[in-house]
């Protein structure tokens, strides 16, 4: 028999009929999706236009988060024109083709990915497309998981499969000793800024080692988010007691006697011992510090401890000249320290560390300490249940007396749609994913940084290193 990655197997489950002599490209069947009000309105137009409806309703979900404020004072509908017509216009595809839709004001809105998590909806060895390059992450609970374009969301929804080109295999082992204060965050930006913006391209990544054993499901589904920050198309781990643990009870999750049949085929969602992976890659963490993006780019960052580098190190052209234009919008120079830079705004959202885990790590840095005089902070809940659950434990008041703005669940100011926006000039150190330029507003500047840095930030007024607390 011949050996499989954990990718494979899960891919060949899926597949109905090879489409090409190779195996390459296939018609696979799609377990569920998620759709968003930003990125799905032109498939139910089409599905209207050809007198199509949802194949199977009940294996998608719908949640408004893209241009929805996150206010603590917010409204169900938005008040600018184009938002609120979009956020109704799901909640009508959602009523006319009988799927569930999660508006403001709902118990169980929140970010698309870590509302499907925390129900449950993503499982071990599914296949998950969804509109949102992010949706990779989903990968931490050992799916095959990648976003998908429009036209492609309108034939999922249609007939339940897609077309799909397989991915070549690559591995990539985390070793060595994780420092004092050393997150998530700061492991896949340094994996991240070791394989390149572009060094996964055409692959899906299987994150594997004793550092990725030690991680919690929540900082795991940090590290499978971002990896598509080196163009990892999917990410994976394979599933293992923890999230077997973590899955247990939730809504959509197995129960009653189909909960041990789930959990033994989890177990056999493994890469063979012998698989052979067409890129391997061992990245050893020893020594790594907490860690800030100085670029445009996530690959762009650096220890805390490090200066950024002179683009006049570097013989790529291309990536030389990227380094120049970075340094230029940020407003830096090489060879300046990252550390005691000074910041206007502090931010913590986005599906990438937004779950409870990343606000209980803020807060225990935040206890006590007020917001530096000029800086301005907020933090926005994955999920409203994520938020509840924070209030409960008294992490929200924590925050606001910190000086903080205790917000609702949305996709916020990690693209800056939805009326929360930063002007220009402004520098927002940040627990988001992606730090391009104008991600967050016309000419502002972001550093990408774990929930505990940025935290810290806030109250000193410059980008600090956590360990000297």
């Amino acid at each position: 028999m011949t050996t499989k990655t954990l990718y494979d197997k899960i891919v060949d489950l899926h597949t109905i009929e090879k489409l090409s002599a190779d195996g390459i490209e296939r018609l696979v069947y799609i377990d569920r999706t998620v759709v968003n009000e930003y990125t799905s309105p032109q498939a139910f137009s089409l599905l209207r236009e050809n007198g199509l409806k949802v194949w199977r309703p009940s294996a998608t979900l719908g949640t408004i988060d893209h241009v929805n404020s996150s206010a603590p004072d917010r409204t169900e509908f938005p008040a600018e024109e184009n938002a609120c017509t979009q956020v109704k216009y799901l909640i009508k595809n959602g009523s006319d083709f009988d799927f569930e839709v999660l508006n403001n004001g709902n118990p169980k809105q929140g970010i698309e990915h870590v509302v499907m998590v925390e129900r449950g909806k993503v499982l071990p060895g599914m296949l998950i497309g969804a509109g949102d390059s992010h949706t990779a992450m989903y990968g931490a609970l050992g799916a095959v998981a990648y976003g998908i374009g429009t036209s492609d969301i309108y034939h999922y929804l249609a007939t339940s499969t897609l077309r799909y080109k397989k991915l070549k295999n690559m591995r990539v082992r985390v070793t060595g000793v994780r420092g004092i204060s050393v997150t998530a965050k700061d492991i896949v930006l340094f994996i991240v800024k070791k394989l390149g913006a572009g060094g996964c391209t055409g692959h899906c990544v299987e994150l594997c080692g004793p550092v990725i054993r030690d991680l919690s499901v929540e900082e795991r589904l940090t590290l499978c988010n971002m990896a598509v920050e080196c163009a990892a198309r999917s990410s994976i781990i394979a599933p293992d007691q923890k999230v077997f643990d973590y899955l247990e009870g939730r809504e959509f999750a197995p129960s009653g006697e189909m909960w041990p049949k789930a959990v033994e085929f989890w177990k056999t969602l493994k890469s063979d011992e012998d698989a052979v992976f067409d890129k391997d890659v061992e990245i050893d963490i020893t020594g790594l510090e907490p860690s800030v993006t100085w670029g445009t780019s996530p690959d762009q960052n650096c220890s805390i401890s490090e200066s950024i580098p002179d683009p006049a190190s570097i013989s790529d052209p291309k990536i030389r000249a990227d380094y120049e234009r970075a340094l230029n919008y940020m407003g830096l120079g090489a060879g300046q320290k990252i550390k005691g830079l000074p910041i206007t705004h502090a931010f913590i959202g986005s599906c990438t560390n937004s779950r409870i885990e990343d606000l209980r790590a803020a807060a225990e840095v935040l206890k006590g300490k007020k917001l530096a005089p000029g800086v301005k902070a907020f933090v926005v809940p994955g999920s409203t249940q994520v938020r509840v659950q924070a209030e409960k434990e008294g992490i929200d008041k924590i925050f606001k007396d910190a000086g903080w703005e205790w917000r609702n669940s949305g996709c916020s100011l990690c693209l800056a749609m939805n009326g929360d926006i930063l002007g220009a000039g402004d520098r927002c150190i940040s627990a988001t994913n992606r730090n391009f330029e104008g991600r967050q507003g016309v000419q502002t500047r972001t550093h990408l940084a774990s929930p505990a840095m940025v935290a810290l930030a806030s109250v000193k007024g410059f980008i600090a290193d956590i360990r000297e607390e």
